[in-house]
């Protein structure tokens, strides 16, 4: 007997939805997790291609290379322990792969004296872990690594900015290596060119221990700052929702249920989700709903999840102008880029459905 055609209302209500998952994460893991991205699983400084245009990516290839080296190696004699450990930022425009450098750096560490030696993270990562740990805890879990990265730190709130601050200069004083990079976007700060400066002032406690490398270049994806692919129809999204690991939710209710979950978390949202399904997609207009959407968009990138949108307009509307000309603009942008390309691919696999269906 042929089983009778699934409807796309039965589809909905069987396909999982992240509005209905609570994630009950160990503490340990929310250090564990603190890994590279699967995005920049295969980053190895011998995969990064330094563009010989440019010999400031060369140079900043050269000097990480030997910061691993220097980590890495076995420190002798009685005085060893009293050589600061290293502490470099990388200093840069959009695309021009710091954050290749960064989780090179980060694999080097790791592969040479083990994984628990090395965290990695983004900058709203590590000030969510001191929101669920505690600062001392947070302190006390990170000293125990060789290494710690912080990508794209943020300098857009000085409360945020003093927090980091101070928690790496506790743990340089504790012997751990520091490397972090800027989230610098075009237009913003001349790409790049004074983000060093400002990195400087606003850490200026440790800006003495920090070496700066410049990465120059051109944004080697050669793409704009966001992408605007065109919504998705309900019909569709509702119906490539029903493949395994998908998830499908109104936009409405996973915004809801955001604000639930702590964003140290989100991570954990998303385990086993291959895709993530939204109707309803409309402009969000305050702001803390629209910072925890962009802490969403930060994970589903880093896990390469597809999403599916349907709804009114492209993505480029999704946040209001003035947000966008605001003080969390770089988180903005940021968000949109990412989303704009998680789209496409989302895209890319609706018309692959419709492809095996012909």
């Amino acid at each position: 007997m042929t089983a009778p055609a699934t409807t796309d209302t039965q589809t909905a209500r069987t396909t999982r939805a992240l509005s209905a998952v609570r994630p009950q994460v160990p503490v340990d893991r929310l250090v564990t997790d603190l890994v590279p991205p699967r995005h920049f699983a295969a980053a190895r400084f011998a995969t990064y291609r330094a563009n010989p245009a440019h010999p400031s990516q060369g140079r900043a290839l050269a000097r990480l290379t030997e910061i691993a080296q220097e980590i890495t190696a076995p420190r002798r004699g009685l005085f060893a322990r009293r050589r600061p450990a290293p502490a470099v930022y990388l200093d840069g425009g959009f695309g021009v792969g710091k954050t290749h450098l960064l989780t090179s750096l980060a694999h080097a560490v790791g592969e040479a004296l083990g994984p628990d030696k090395a965290a990695y993270g983004t900058f709203v990562e590590y000030t969510n872990l001191v929101g669920a740990l505690g600062f001392l805890p947070t302190v006390e879990a990170l000293a125990t690594k060789k290494l710690v990265c912080i990508d794209e730190f943020e300098l857009d709130d000085a409360g945020d900015t003093t927090l980091m601050s101070r928690l790496m200069r506790e743990l340089a004083d504790r012997g751990v290596a520091l490397a972090a990079t800027s989230n610098t976007l075009p237009g913003a700060l001349g790409e790049g060119r004074f983000a060093a400066q400002d990195f400087q002032r606003e850490i200026k406690a440790l800006s003495d221990r920090f070496e700066t490398l410049r990465v120059d270049g051109e944004d080697y994806r050669h793409r704009d700052v966001v992408t605007d692919p065109e919504p998705l129809t309900v019909d569709e999204v509702t119906a490539a929702a029903a493949r395994p690991g998908a998830t499908l939710d109104a936009f409405d209710d996973l915004l809801e249920h955001l604000a639930t979950v702590h964003p140290s978390r989100y991570g954990a949202l998303l385990d086993g989700v291959s895709v993530v399904a939204l109707t309803g997609v409309h402009p969000v207009t305050a702001q803390a709903v629209a910072l925890r959407l962009v802490v969403l968009v930060d994970r589903l990138y880093d896990r390469d999840v597809p999403v599916l949108l349907a709804g009114a307009g492209d993505t480029r509307g999704l946040f209001t102008d003035e947000m966008l000309a605001g003080g969390y603009r770089k988180k903005y942008y940021r968000a949109l880029s990412r989303l704009g390309a998680l789209a496409e691919e989302g895209r890319r696999l609706v018309t692959q459905d419709e492809a095996s269906r012909n």
